[in-house]
């Protein structure tokens, strides 16, 4: 299977990853809501295990817009999908040890390790626009880093961020969908 080849597959099954940034945009709003009225830590928690719910949400999203929902098991991209995973929890546990000293660095740091984590998702769909949407996550996170935002702010910049670039990326998707069917 050759890149464009594999790129294609995993645009087709998952709307080009609009379905898993749509699922996480509904988490991050989740998390927000959940430390705007519970407490910081049922925000941070939310955010946790929500997150964990985002590829399986992901694939019914998909699946509910009549696209499959799983890459073909050959596609060698797949292993990359999930080694970028790791980032993910190195940056979940940096953003809990800064959280002790200031609570609200949690969604800031989140910010900036997501949207890094999105600048790989540019290879596994070939597609740039994976760089602006992490590079937006980021400056998104280094601007709350420093503007003593209340703690939800993040989660719900985060939120909007990614239910945003969802409506990108599900038109993109279309977008080329149409230009191979003709």
């Amino acid at each position: 299977m050759q890149l464009h080849e594999s790129q294609r597959d995993m645009d087709q099954a998952y709307y080009g990853g609009a379905t898993g940034a749509m699922a996480s945009g509904l988490v991050w709003i989740a998390a927000g809501c959940s430390g705007l009225w519970l407490s910081n830590l049922a925000g941070m928690l939310t955010l946790f295990f929500g997150g964990m719910l985002i590829f399986p949400l992901s694939m019914l999203f998909s699946k509910l817009l009549k696209r499959s929902g799983a890459h073909r098991t050959d596609n060698p991209l797949r292993h990359l999908a999930i080694e970028n995973i790791g980032f993910l929890f190195a940056g979940l546990l940096i953003a809990f040890i800064v959280s002790q000293q200031q609570v609200a660095l949690f969604f800031p740091v989140m910010l900036l390790v997501i949207g890094a984590r999105y600048l790989v998702f540019q290879t596994l769909y070939g597609l740039k626009t994976y760089w602006v949407f992490g590079a937006v996550l980021m400056g998104s996170g280094a601007l709350l880093l420093f503007a003593d935002a209340a703690f939800a702010t993040g989660a719900f910049a985060g939120g909007v961020i990614e239910v945003v670039f969802a409506v990108v990326l599900w038109s993109r998707s279309n977008s080329r969908a149409s230009a191979l069917a003709t």
